[in-house]
């Protein structure tokens, strides 16, 4: 039976992730922080509902605690480890960047720590479609520079990037970066756009609709991600012998290193986004108009030919089948 350490599996993305593999007869060891960021309530229900599964164990602690990440690997003896855990949302690093570097920096200097001393077969770990910050040539390209971040988030993400390319080739760790668009689905964060403006519309509150909803984003359904995540599982990268990397892929020449997008390869314009919640709601949104939020973008839409590539699969869930999946989780998790 495969083993899986996986940090962040009360969160949204580790939630459903840790699901699909215990579903698919993987032993999983989760290990999550739950800080109180967001409602912790959903966390501990995600891990519940975890727990329900005979192949599942959990520690609750934080990334930054090397002593408790170390015992919680130690213990367990993964495969592979599969980082997820971190700080997350754009605004809010706006509000605490310390948040950001202990979490997602000194976090994740210690699972790679962790993954360095075990020797595991591959990790991998979560980067975000922001650290592309201020490119503006879409869609976004795994092999193309990334190097102006807007935010302390995105920088972080950048900086385990960098960080775990180092790793990869002074230890010879395989590792493999994803890069998430807009991930959105049952189970979400409370401060991603999706479920703030499904609360909002149901309560008759205004909506804030930034950059007067002249925006775009490449949103991708949780389940597509987890399938992509499970496949990358297998695509262990290798250092190439010549240095000679393929054409279009990220494979460092130097180390058994890869970065790869996972997105819908979709540009959806915000408006069209709001309009779909509306009609899956049967009710209008009190709009609230705004100018650009500091440090967010206009638009991301990613190329995920590398993923195809890689494993043979796209994700191809269309937003408004994405909406009304999460509209029946929310109604009935809620009972609204």
């Amino acid at each position: 039976m495969r083993r899986a350490f996986v940090t962040g599996t009360a969160g949204f993305i580790g939630f459903h992730l840790a699901e699909h593999l215990l579903l698919n007869g993987w032993e999983v060891a989760g290990f999550d922080g739950m800080t109180d960021y967001y409602d912790v309530t959903l966390k501990r229900q995600r891990h519940t509902m975890l727990q329900q599964h005979g192949g599942f164990s959990a520690v609750e602690a934080m990334l930054e605690d090397q002593t408790a990440l170390d015992s919680a690997v130690d213990a367990f003896l993964p495969d592979i480890i599969i980082h997820l855990a971190a700080q997350a949302g754009v605004r809010y690093s706006l509000e605490n960047p310390r948040a950001y570097l202990d979490a997602n920096v000194i976090g994740t200097f210690n699972v790679m720590e962790a993954a360095r001393r075990l020797e595991v077969k591959h990790l991998l770990m979560a980067s975000t479609s922001s650290v592309y910050g201020a490119n503006t040539e879409m869609p976004f390209v795994e092999t193309e520079k990334a190097d102006m971040q807007l935010t302390i988030y995105a920088a972080t993400k950048k900086v385990n990037e960098s960080m775990a390319h180092s790793y990869a080739h002074l230890y010879d760790l395989p590792t493999t970066m994803f890069r998430f668009f807009t991930v959105y689905g049952p189970w979400g964060r409370p401060d991603l756009a999706l479920y703030k403006f499904v609360d909002a519309i149901l309560d008759d509150r205004p909506i804030d609709i930034y950059n007067h909803g002249d925006m775009y984003r490449d949103f991708t359904y949780v389940d597509d991600l987890v399938r992509a995540i499970r496949l990358l599982i297998d695509a262990v990268p290798e250092r190439p012998k010549d240095g000679m990397v393929p054409e279009g892929d990220s494979l460092s020449p130097v180390a058994p290193y890869r970065v790869v997008n996972i997105g819908n390869s979709d540009k959806v314009r915000l408006l069209d986004f709001v309009d779909a919640i509306e009609d899956c709601l049967g009710q209008k949104a009190q709009r609230n108009y705004m100018g650009m939020q500091t440090g967010d973008v206009p638009a991301t839409w990613a190329n995920a030919e590398l993923l195809n590539t890689l494993t043979g699969y796209r994700p191809q869930t269309d937003f408004r089948d994405g909406i009304a999946r999460f509209v029946a989780w929310y109604r009935d998790y809620y009972q609204k």
